[in-house]
């Protein structure tokens, strides 16, 4: 039996996770096909591409991000959820909360 190929329907667009997927190249080869053909047949996906791909692009020659000392000093405030042993298996039991949420992410900001 053969099966009928499906064809494009210009109401059907690319979401914005495939148009994301399709600029950084993270589709399958077929995917990438599929959508490569959509782009060249539909003005608004290949507008979003577009803009997708001037976003990389700023992203990719921008600065690395500074953070100023006062935030990162706020983050170590907010506590990361950890649970103790007590709290573990209690049906409704809270967790204990230890350490910041900043001591993840140090290591990913340059500080000012």
């Amino acid at each position: 039996m053969t099966r009928a190929r499906r064809q494009f329907n210009p109401t059907e667009h690319l979401a914005s996770e495939a148009v994301a997927a399709y600029v950084d190249g993270e589709l399958r080869m077929n995917a990438y096909l599929r959508a490569a053909h959509h782009v060249s047949e539909c003005p608004e996906c290949a507008a979003e591409v577009d803009a997708q791909q001037q976003a990389r692009i700023a992203l990719r020659s921008s600065e690395q991000v500074t953070m100023p000392t006062s935030l990162m000093g706020l983050l170590h405030q907010i506590p990361d959820r950890h649970c103790d042993a007590a709290g573990e298996g209690r049906p409704g039991a809270l967790p204990t909360f230890r350490g910041g949420i900043a001591s993840g992410l140090s290591g990913r900001f340059r500080r000012r």
